[in-house]
């Protein structure tokens, strides 16, 4: 594994963290020791444990680069047109189904890595906090792009179009047919994502709304 030159802490941080989500994607959660990142990332022994004293610091670093990571991928629109600003609910689909395209393929073991991760986050409550915290970022950035799209409650939208976007990665990349699915369409995901910035800007009362509403 490649390691560029890290100098300052922050950097070091980020090397570490990054290390550790790679080593979750190859191994699972059973492979994330701090020796194991030292080990994996060309630091000297100790290093890791100098900067996360315990696995829990550990994954809820995890936590905070992976939802910057999909910010910056919101930023750039993968690697297609940027998902901001929105011009149109096509553009809007064309961005969402970019990014997707991306997390399906070149970003697919960061995406897999993520699903180990967070599965964590419902056995261990002291990573709760730190794992609310990392996804707040992402949704207040859907919510954005929703609401500059017309979206009556766009908080509410976000929470909609985030668990369906989450549900299509997991269906595709670890789901019971993932094995045996053709490579990522981009046309096709350019028809899921409008579908699911449609029913996500849907009318609350209109079937796929909030409970609020019945």
């Amino acid at each position: 594994m490649s390691t560029p030159r890290q100098s300052a802490p922050a950097d070091r941080r980020t090397l570490i963290a990054d290390t550790a989500i790679g080593l979750v994607a190859a191994t699972g959660l059973r492979g994330l020791t701090h020796r194991a990142v030292d080990g994996a990332a060309g630091l000297p022994a100790g290093s890791t444990s100098y900067y996360f004293r315990t696995r829990t610091a550990l994954i809820g670093a995890c936590y905070q680069r992976l939802a910057d990571l999909d910010l910056e991928d919101l930023d750039l629109g993968g690697e297609g047109p940027s998902v901001l600003p929105v011009q149109d609910r096509a553009a809007a689909a064309a961005a969402l189904a970019g990014l997707l395209h991306r997390w399906l393929t070149v970003g697919r073991e960061r995406q897999l890595a993520r699903f180990e991760l967070s599965l964590e986050a419902a056995r261990n409550p002291a990573l709760e906090a730190d794992f609310l915290r990392a996804g707040q970022g992402p949704r207040a950035r859907a919510a954005g792009i929703l609401a500059a799209l017309g979206a009556d409650r766009p908080e509410e939208a976000a929470e909609l179009l985030v668990a369906w976007t989450d549900g299509l990665l997991y269906d595709r990349l670890a789901g019971a047919l993932a094995r045996s699915r053709l490579a990522p369409d981009p046309a096709e995901l350019t028809s899921v994502a409008r579908r699911m910035i449609d029913a996500a800007l849907a009318h609350p009362g209109q079937g796929l709304g909030s409970g609020h509403d019945r």
